[in-house]
């Protein structure tokens, strides 16, 4: 982790202090308050994987066992805990975007609960891996992670051994990644009244379409990646002659190519750069879903493509005015989530989780997600900045 993020001590030490005292308001025991500190420091200043064993290393081995209670075995709800922390970083640091991201996390073996195996495009090859879709709130400066949902495959929901051994609750039914990414929200935007700001979603799972309407029955204004050949029908008065027909979301912006245009968007690379200001070539087309019929809500199809380069490089379905600039605008938030991804959230052990419990898993990843949100404010506190 860049020290940048974690010192000096005294300003995270008093961010910690600060939020864990909102953070654990809801354990009403006093010792599961002051495991829940003993865990969050434990993540931040562990070197290396952040198990339990490596984190009990640094005060004695009386308190590996404590801990792994507290994480694995205890009744805790971290539901409340997650508001609180929801709750904490919208008024800190209000967020004036939502990004929902998908989490993949290496396994070894068979037994890590919700394990199963995925092709991953990035990797190009089959992972054995646990999915996570993670809900992030985008500020000015910082990102932080509010809600996580555990993706389950058919083979742990319907196998009635590995779903008592993982404690998975009965209330836990089968879901598409689609369906656990509206759920994600609906358990945490909507349930926690959060503010209404747009909801960024890029997961090749999810349905565009689906993902737009549901999250609009919430509220919540939304852009979604369109990755395949989504069908739509064109409703926009630039490309008249093709209203009539069902087109993919690729043949849309084809027929489009001559509404592309310049416009400057911000290209977040890492926390120690600033942003670069590119230009891109952007075409917006208003669209709506076939079947719906003209009084369908209108949506906007956004293709966003390098100068130089034959086809857009990105596809956005949303219900954004303005979608053109929104899209530029909103898709740095996703950009910035992604890096504070891998260069904060798994430095303090998001992925570190090592066991099969279901609710061993989101009790860890809620206290590595309040882990996370001292490190990014404790990174913005000015006395960090002038040390640094």
């Amino acid at each position: 982790m860049s020290t940048a993020l974690i010192r000096p001590e005294a300003v995270l030490g008093d961010t910690l202090e600060d939020l864990g005292t909102e953070l654990f308001a809801t354990l009403r025991r006093s010792d599961q308050r002051r495991r829940g500190m003993e865990y969050i420091h434990g993540l931040l200043s562990t070197r290396g994987r952040k198990s339990i064993r490596n984190m009990a290393a640094l005060k004695g081995s009386s308190t590996g066992q404590s801990l792994h209670h507290f994480i694995c075995s205890s009744t805790w709800d971290w539901i409340p805990v997650r508001r609180s922390l929801a709750g904490y970083l919208t008024r800190t640091a209000p967020p004036h975007a939502y990004v929902v991201r998908l989490m993949t996390i290496p396994k070894v073996g068979r037994h890590s609960v919700g394990v199963g195996r995925y092709f991953s495009a990035d990797e190009g090859q089959a992972l054995n891996a646990q999915r996570a879709v993670g809900v992030w709130g985008a500020a000015d400066t910082m990102t932080a992670p509010l809600n996580w949902r555990l993706y389950l495959p058919q083979t742990w929901i319907k196998d009635g051994l590995r779903r008592n051994q993982a404690s998975i609750p009965c209330e836990v039914e089968p879901e598409t990644l689609g369906d656990c990414v509206l759920t994600a929200c609906r358990e945490s935007l909507a349930a926690w009244e959060l503010p209404a700001q747009p909801v960024v979603v890029d997961i090749e799972e999810a349905d565009p379409v689906a993902t737009v309407h549901g999250l609009r029955a919430m509220g919540f204004p939304a852009m979604v990646r369109v990755h395949g050949d989504v069908p739509l029908t064109v409703h926009d008065p630039a490309l008249t002659g093709h209203a009539a027909h069902r087109l993919t979301a690729p043949e849309i912006m084809q027929a489009a190519r001559a509404l592309f245009r310049p416009m400057a968007r911000l290209e977040t690379v890492s926390r120690s750069l600033p942003a670069v200001r590119r230009t891109a070539l952007v075409a917006a087309v208003g669209v709506r879903v076939p079947g719906t019929g003209p009084g369908g809500a209108p949506l906007s199809l956004v293709g966003v493509s390098a100068p130089g380069r034959r086809g857009p490089a990105e596809m956005w379905l949303t219900d954004l005015p303005h979608p053109a600039a929104a899209v530029l605008r909103f898709g740095d938030c996703a950009r910035r989530v992604d890096r504070d991804c891998d260069e904060v959230a798994s430095q303090v052990g998001i992925r570190d989780y090592v066991g099969r419990s279901y609710g061993g898993w989101h009790r860890h990843t809620t206290l590595a997600s309040a882990a996370h949100a001292v490190c990014v404010l404790s990174a913005a506190d000015p006395r960090a900045r002038r040390a640094s």
